[in-house]
C-alpha cells in the first residue's frame, strides 16, 4: 500500500519546551483525525527516558499534571541509563516492549564494535532492514502491551507520558497504535514520528571515547538507520496491521482487545 509522507504537521497552538536532560519531548495535541476532530493537548505526550532529567526538567514535567508515567524500557536499558527521576504523585508504569536477551549482543556490538564488526552488523541495509523488522514484530507479537497500554489510557491514566530509550521506537510505535485507535490520521502520525531527528531530540549513543565530533564519517553512516526515524519503519508498521490482521478494526478489536465502549471512553478523554 503506497502512502503520501507529509512533510509537515499541522498548526499546533503552543510550542514545546526543549528541556536539558531529557529529549524527544512533545505534546501530541493538535493531531487530526480522520472526522475533522484533533487531539486535545495536555494529555497525551511522548519523550525520551526521564533518567536524566534536570531540576528543572523535573519542575516541567511535575507542572503538566501527568498521572501516569509509561515506560517502555527493559531491565538491560535501565542498567544502562538509570531509573527515572521521581514525579511527585505520578504513577511509573514499567511495560517492556523489548526483551533485554534478544539483541542484547547485537546493541553490545553496537556500543562497543570495531568498523569491521559494524560493517558486517550493519552494512548493506542489514541495518533499516533490522529496524523495520522490529516494528513489525512489535505489531505482530506485543498486542497484550499496547492493549494493556491503551486501556490504561481509556479508563484513568491521562495526562500520561509515554517513553522508551530514545522516545523513538518503541514509544514511538505505542504513540502510532493510540493515534490510530484515536482515529488520527496515517500521514499526521508519520509527521509526527518524523519530528524524532530533530537534532535537539535525536538520542546520544555514547561508544567508549567517542564523540558525534570525533566519531568516524563512516561509523556515523553505520549507525545512522539505527538512530533516524524513517518513513518506512512505521509504514512497515501499517503494512502489518493491515497483512497480518486484516485492517485496522480488527487489529484493535482481535491484537489488542478494545471494545468499542473502550474505543469511545479513550477518544471522548484524548479528543477535543
Amino acid at each position: 500500500m503506497t502512502q503520501q509522507i507529509p512533510q509537515d504537521l499541522p498548526a499546533y497552538p503552543e510550542p514545546t519546551p526543549e528541556m536539558t536532560g531529557v529529549r524527544n519531548f512533545r505534546d501530541v495535541g493538535g493531531l487530526p483525525t480522520t472526522d475533522g476532530r484533533r487531539v486535545r493537548p495536555g494529555r497525551l505526550f511522548r519523550s525520551g527516558h526521564l533518567a536524566h532529567a534536570t531540576e528543572t526538567d523535573a519542575e516541567f514535567l511535575a507542572s503538566l499534571g501527568l498521572h501516569t508515567v509509561f515506560d517502555f524500557r527493559n531491565a538491560a536499558d535501565r542498567a544502562v541509563e538509570g531509573p527515572d527521576v521521581e514525579l511527585p504523585g505520578v504513577r511509573n508504569v514499567n511495560v517492556p516492549l523489548s526483551d533485554p536477551a534478544d539483541g542484547g549482543e547485537f546493541w553490545r556490538t553496537v556500543r562497543e564494535g570495531g568498523l569491521d564488526q559494524l560493517r558486517s552488523l550493519l552494512g548493506d541495509g542489514r541495518a533499516a532492514a533490522r529496524m523495520a523488522e522490529s516494528y513489525r514484530e512489535m505489531i505482530r507479537h506485543r498486542t497484550a502491551e499496547h492493549g494493556r497500554v491503551v486501556r490504561a489510557l481509556a479508563e484513568d491514566s491521562v495526562p500520561a507520558l509515554l517513553h522508551c530509550a530514545a522516545g523513538k521506537d518503541r514509544a514511538g510505535l505505542s504513540i502510532a497504535v493510540t493515534l490510530l485507535a484515536l482515529g488520527v490520521d496515517r500521514d499526521a502520525i508519520v509527521a509526527d514520528y518524523m519530528e524524532s531527528n530533530a537534532p535537539h531530540n535525536r538520542y546520544r549513543l555514547l561508544r567508549g571515547t567517542e564523540t558525534p565530533e570525533t566519531r568516524p564519517a563512516e561509523v556515523t553512516e553505520l549507525l545512522a538507520p539505527l538512530f533516524d526515524a524513517r518513513p518506512e519503519y512505521l509504514l512497515a508498521a501499517y503494512e502489518t496491521v493491515d497483512a497480518h490482521w486484516g485492517g485496522l478494526d480488527r487489529y484493535l478489536a482481535e491484537g489488542l482487545g478494545l471494545t468499542p465502549a473502550t474505543r469511545e471512553r479513550l477518544r471522548d478523554r484524548l479528543l477535543d
